[in-house]
């Protein structure tokens, strides 16, 4: 992986650094670690200035866990709507038997 990184020219470096995609590449257990420490870190920074705030002026954004090799984005997925067929369905597995 080194010899690599030092065949890059400068330009594909900075290339690679800005556009890199950690999320596809294999991580040691050293850099999971070290992933989920700087996750908690950036938590517990968020928290003690939420907390620490007087409640005026813009709330902090809370920080994004850093993208992890095989775990896809952080954004949610949309969920379909519910529908009467559903609602009729779920209510019928939670009241056994059609008890209004």
């Amino acid at each position: 992986m080194t010899a690599m990184r030092n065949a890059l020219s400068a330009e594909e470096y900075e290339e690679q650094a800005r556009n890199g995609k950690p999320e596809e590449g294999r991580w040691s257990m050293l850099e999971q670690l070290v992933a989920g420490l700087t996750d908690a870190v950036r938590e517990l920074q968020y928290i003690t200035v939420v907390a620490n705030s007087d409640g005026k002026g813009r709330k902090p954004k809370k920080p994004e866990p850093m993208r992890r090799p095989g775990v896809g984005s952080a954004a949610p997925k949309k969920r379909e709507t519910l529908t009467d067929a559903h609602a009729d369905f779920l209510f019928n597995m939670i009241n056994p038997g059609g008890a209004a």
